[in-house]
């Protein structure tokens, strides 16, 4: 069981990034997933969450009306869509979900993809 982070890199303030999370080894099907970020020298925190069974969508105050997560099940990939991005948004992003299924968040986070860096600086 694998989850893959990738889309990260460097953009300047006010801009966008799309991230996303491809899984190997199992399916995203009867899985709720969630987004995961880490800045330097900070804790770990929640960004999103995205049910499976009705795709509701979850955010930190932080990120809510600039970020958007999707899934595409058939692709077995999660997005997250970033939007005006400030210097606080610089983190390494992961993406994680649990060891057995669950329809709904939030994730209990039991897998953990190798993270992706995102640093937006001018």
């Amino acid at each position: 069981v694998q989850l893959q982070a990738s889309g990260g890199g460097l953009v300047q303030p006010g801009g966008s990034l799309t991230l996303s999370c491809t899984a190997s080894g199992f399916t995203l099907d009867r899985y709720a997933m969630s987004w995961f970020r880490q800045a330097p020298g900070k804790e770990r925190e929640g960004v999103s969450c995205i049910n499976f069974s009705d795709s509701n969508t979850y955010y930190a105050d932080f990120v809510k009306g600039r970020f958007a997560i999707s899934r595409d099940n058939a692709k077995n990939t999660v997005y997250l869509q970033m939007n005006n991005l400030k210097p606080d948004d610089t983190a390494v992003y992961y993406c994680t979900t649990d060891d057995h299924p669950n329809n709904n968040c939030p994730t209990r986070n039991d897998y953990w993809g190798k993270g992706t860096l995102v640093t937006v600086s001018s």
